[in-house]
């Protein structure tokens, strides 16, 4: 562990230091993804599109899977080194690897079990079910590789190995983009090809993370013989990492239910929301590589009970990352419809694409800061905070929000609903900001 990191630098050059590679990955990622949906709209089949598009809520469960034992377990691990015990980080960073790994297949069994009402829910049609199948088809049987990609990648940053998580990340998302354009186009497997390119992605990273936690890591470890935590920190775990997951559910929720009400409207529109809500991803990555690039500062922070350098960095991290978002929704906004005339040339679908990415641009700034809220109520392990914020800005919040936007501008309030959903949860965040984290962060004279 990098003690000089957590401890000796200067709090800007060490969130920095731990941000930038997490940001790195996360762009390579973006490229991924974005060539993801470049390979299969360049196929001008409206239907595949929408096909694949419908299934980025199933990936986006396995991650939330992942991220239960990922983020709740690095969360964790920050605050236990931050408190001197290197036993306890090797003991909790095991479990969750095991718990993950066993996990994933039951998870893929169940989502192979359940197929067909699984792809109905997500709304398939007769004209999508086929291309959505293949997909969902084979992310079920990865689903063990890519739950278990997810684990690593967090806990490596926890002990301040924040190149190597890079590293394993931007690894597999290279394979994935190599073998996208062969898969999809080349050997003409459309949807399932696309599917088996990622998976296969998912494997080179899990390899590369278990090599290098086997021989560098110092407080980390796969061997079975250290599977042990106890009720408090299983309690701990889960308090910060289902709160996690639930922020990767909810966001599936509201595409699916996005979708359905964008269903009436043609499939034309559910493929302009794909794309429009792949090019927003820039931003939100972006925004959550710099706001988890923070998690492991804040952890140590707060397990080492260093409140001054802990409200230095909160204070620095939201300067940064709201100042970013307003350069990112100005960008985004101006650049629409050339954005979506990017993957698909229908002028219909790029007009509808433009007017959906400025309605999901124009609250960026927001949504960084919300994102930083929820990272620094998870790092110290404040389950309340993080839990309401978890189901509100792509859950509970967004669901009333559509429910009342639909009913009162149709189509429009459909694509507005997210915009209006970020602002109330900018409120709420607000709100705990003074009730809760205020006083964590600058003490008694504070309240």
């Amino acid at each position: 562990m990098e003690t000089n990191l957590f401890s000796g630098r200067k709090i800007s050059s060490a969130y920095l230091r731990m941000s930038l590679p997490l940001v790195l990955s996360m762009a390579v990622t973006l490229i991924y993804n974005l060539a993801d949906t470049y390979f299969v709209a360049r196929t001008n089949d409206a239907n595949l599109v929408a096909g694949v598009s419908l299934c980025a809520p199933v990936f986006t469960v396995l991650m939330a899977m992942g991220n239960i034992f990922g983020q709740g377990g690095s969360s964790l691990i920050s605050r236990l080194l931050g408190s001197g015990s290197g036993q306890g980080a090797r003991r909790v960073s095991s479990f969750c690897f095991y718990a993950t790994l066993f996990g994933g297949v039951a998870v893929g069994v169940l989502m192979l079990a359940l197929r067909a009402p699984l792809l109905r829910l997500i709304g398939a049609d007769a004209d999508t079910y086929a291309h959505a199948s293949d997909y969902f088809t084979w992310l079920a049987l990865g689903a063990p590789a890519v739950m278990l990609s997810f684990i690593h990648s967090n806990l490596l940053r926890s002990e301040g190995m924040s190149r190597e998580s890079m590293l394993g990340t931007v690894g597999g998302a290279l394979v994935n983009i190599v073998l996208d354009p062969i898969f999809i186009s080349t050997l003409g497997m459309g949807a399932r090809g696309a599917a088996i390119a990622t998976v296969i992605g998912y494997v080179f990273s899990d390899v590369f993370f278990a090599v290098i936690v086997i021989r560098r890591s110092a407080h980390l470890s796969v061997w079975p013989v250290q599977v042990r935590a106890c009720r408090a920190e299983a309690a701990q775990i889960f308090g910060i990492g289902i709160p996690a997951a639930i922020v990767n559910v909810m966001q599936s929720a509201s595409v699916v239910l996005m979708n359905q009400y964008l269903l009436p409207y043609g499939n034309e529109k559910i493929a302009a929301m794909g794309i429009a809500l792949k090019v927003s991803m820039i931003a939100l990555l972006l925004l959550t590589g710099f706001a988890f690039g923070g998690q492991p500062l804040f952890g140590y922070f707060y397990g080492a009970r260093n409140r001054q350098r802990l409200a230095e960095l909160f204070g620095f991290c939201m300067r940064f990352i709201v100042a970013l978002a307003v350069l990112l929704a100005a960008a985004i906004f101006a650049a629409a419809p050339l954005l979506m005339r990017c993957f698909m040339s229908d002028a219909g679908i790029v007009a509808d694409g433009a007017q959906m990415l400025r309605f999901q641009a124009v609250t960026i700034p927001l949504v960084g800061a919300i994102l930083l809220m929820t990272i620094v109520f998870q790092s110290m392990g404040k389950v309340a905070g993080s839990f309401v914020l978890s189901i509100s800005r792509q859950g509970v919040v967004f669901v009333v929000a559509l429910l009342c936007a639909q009913a009162l501008a149709g189509y429009t309030g459909v694509i507005a609903a997210q915009a209006i959903a970020d602002v109330a949860t900018a409120f709420i965040a607000v709100a705990l900001f003074f009730t809760t984290l205020r006083g964590e962060l600058y003490g008694a004279s504070a309240r």
